[in-house]
């Protein structure tokens, strides 16, 4: 069906990336993106750490595994055709304890059913000729694992949907969703001056729902599916001094905790030259709490209102207590990193920025871990893209489309 309008409620990597796919696989349909911030990349993915993740947390046949794979090969290509960084530093995942050597070698044998490449087994000699400083009795090496700028690739694939006849709409905060004869009409509550504004009803024949950290709140307004809900965790870090970032060369990570979703502290290069420690993983307060005084009564309201909440608070308050300490002290945050570099301390350290990641949480408790996209009729929704969604976006934009186009018959 050419000749389309489709719109995309999210500025985010993987909105634009949709967003890009969409008019690159369609050539004469408009793409209309719609951000309710006055710029891309405002909230996740321009808080992103950077890391271009190879594959080797996720489960083989998920989504994640498929997807982060193929989408690191896209990205690289993307990467080097428009000049952007793209810096393969590699990463070691560290087992400091001898109980962690079972789960690493899981991990090995997960990593390779992923194909992650060169990903290989280094002995506690080997850690310090890549990693001098680094701590461990073993560990397993991603040579091919990068950093990159991903609020850079979010502009440039913004660019690219503007060159092909697309729009980004921001300052468009979206607040009705109404199917109407043969499309959708998409309204913001700024009804002030629109012509002047730009705020007036969108007419488009398709929507893809990128919102992130709104995800449920947005899916709702299109009458989607009431569950999962999200919940934000913030991600706290800190930076190593300037004359400290030489104690490391590439990403450090511990072997993660299977139970939790989260990666744990680590240490992470950052293109400009920065190094990062952390992030903890902290309940936020409010949906784009990126400190602890911000705080939404109605965000809180619904997170209360919600039985997940309270299944996910009894199964991991152990777990949330230790971030909590970690958060409040920096003493505490910096004792779990020296498990991985020991000569890293308090008098290292700054106080960094932080993230809000959007966690998805299903009624039973369970913390969504796979990427959920669903679709109904003209309204295809994400529900769920946490890490490795950057890394995987051009993968999941493919992936979306496939999903917006399923019933065509002239594609």
């Amino acid at each position: 069906m050419a000749d389309e309008t489709v719109g995309v409620v999210g500025a985010g990597i993987v909105g634009l990336a949709t967003g890009r796919e969409i008019a690159l696989r369609r050539p004469g349909t408009r793409v209309v993106v719609l951000e309710k911030e006055p710029e891309v990349a405002a909230h996740q993915t321009g808080h992103n750490s950077g890391v271009v993740h190879a594959g080797i947390y996720y489960a083989p046949g998920s989504l994640k595994a498929e997807l982060c794979v193929r989408g690191v090969s896209l990205l690289r290509e993307y990467c080097q055709e428009h000049r952007l960084p793209y810096e393969e530093i590699g990463k070691l995942v560290l087992a400091v304890r001898e109980d962690e050597l079972g789960r690493m070698e899981n991990l090995y044998e997960r990593a390779g059913n992923n194909h992650v490449p060169e990903l290989r087994k280094v002995s506690e000699k080997e850690i310090r000729e890549i990693e001098p400083n680094a701590g461990g009795i073993a560990a397993l090496y991603s040579p091919r694992t990068a950093i990159t700028d991903y609020r850079a690739i979010a502009r440039r694939f913004a660019e690219d949907i503007e060159s092909s006849g697309g729009e980004i709409r921001l300052g468009y905060p979206v607040t009705s969703i109404t199917g109407v004869p043969g499309g959708i009409e998409v309204t913001s509550a700024q009804e002030q001056d629109k012509e002047r504004l730009g705020r007036g009803p969108i007419r488009v024949d398709r929507l893809v729902l990128c919102a992130g950290l709104h995800s449920d709140t947005v899916a709702r307004l299109a009458q989607g599916r009431p569950e999962p809900r999200i919940v934000p965790f913030r991600g706290e870090y800190m930076l190593l001094k300037p004359d400290r970032t030489d104690l490391v060369r590439g990403l450090i990570y511990p072997v993660p905790d299977p139970r939790y979703p989260f990666l744990g502290v680590h240490f992470t290069p950052r293109v400009d030259g920065s190094v990062e420690v952390g992030p903890n993983a902290v309940l936020a307060l409010a949906r784009e709490g990126y400190t602890r005084g911000r705080i939404s009564a109605r965000d809180l309201a619904g997170l209360a209102a919600y039985p997940g909440a309270w299944r996910m608070a009894a199964r991991h308050w152990r777990t949330g207590v230790r971030e909590y300490r970690g958060s409040l002290s920096t003493a505490a945050f910096m004792k779990d990193a020296q498990a991985y570099v020991p000569g890293v301390g308090v008098r290292d350290v700054v106080r960094g920025g932080a993230g809000v990641r959007a966690q998805a949480l299903d009624r039973d408790g369970t913390l969504v871990d796979d990427f959920r996209v669903h679709r109904a009729g003209r309204v295809t929704a994400v529900r769920n893209a946490p890490s490795p969604a950057a890394t995987a976006s051009m993968a999941i934009a493919g992936h979306i489309a496939d999903a917006v186009f399923a019933d065509d018959t002239d594609a």
